[in-house]
């Protein structure tokens, strides 16, 4: 498929020109969670908690208005992502003295989800030349491994759980800057931007 019929294709020419900054917002937040997460390894499980649910929820409106308003190709699992962000950052806020290993438990199951939505989604991506679908599967497996530690080791200490947590946001967020970038390039080519 060329860049002209990439172009030709009214939903993805709209997906593609609004799409990207979306995509780089997301990693953007993923990486500065992991970060605040790695600087402050000894934070305390009420902050992470804070933190963690204030990520998701802002992660999942920002994706639930994307996929509403656009309505692309299936726009359904990035909106089932987006109400797994948000319902997981709820139960982590409106439940205040949350322990451990209870978010971990979120945590976990939040990952898994995601990341079975991110890989259905960027499988159906798969046909569009250039999409970077293989990144936002990339992220989706990236999340379900995560969640798939968190269940076998959960014995492991808050601290282990921070340090992880940060090291997967950070790649998780590295991934979706460089599909944000790639999706770019391709709506360029297109002559979309």
């Amino acid at each position: 498929m060329s860049a002209s019929s990439v172009s030709s294709n009214d939903p993805f020419r709209s997906l593609f020109k609004q799409i990207w900054w979306v995509v780089l917002l997301r990693g953007i937040l993923a990486v500065l969670f992991g970060i605040v997460a790695l600087v402050w390894p000894n934070i305390t499980v009420w902050a992470l908690v804070i933190v963690f649910a204030a990520y998701v929820i802002v992660d999942g409106i920002v994706l639930a208005v994307h996929s509403v308003r656009d309505k692309i190709e299936g726009w359904g699992w990035w909106l089932a992502m987006a109400v797994v962000s948000v319902i997981a950052g709820l139960v982590a806020l409106f439940w205040p003295g949350i322990t451990a290993l209870a978010l971990l438990y979120v945590i976990a199951f939040y990952a898994i989800l995601f990341g079975i939505a991110g890989i259905v989604g960027g499988i159906r991506f798969r046909k569009v030349h250039d999409s970077g679908w293989i990144w936002s599967v990339l992220a989706g497996v990236l999340a379900v491994l995560l969640g798939i530690v968190l269940l076998i080791f959960p014995g492991e200490g808050i601290l282990s759980l921070i340090v992880l947590l940060g090291i997967y946001a950070i790649l998780f967020g590295v991934v979706l800057i460089v599909l944000a970038f790639q999706v770019r390039s391709t709506a360029k080519k297109a002559g979309v931007l």
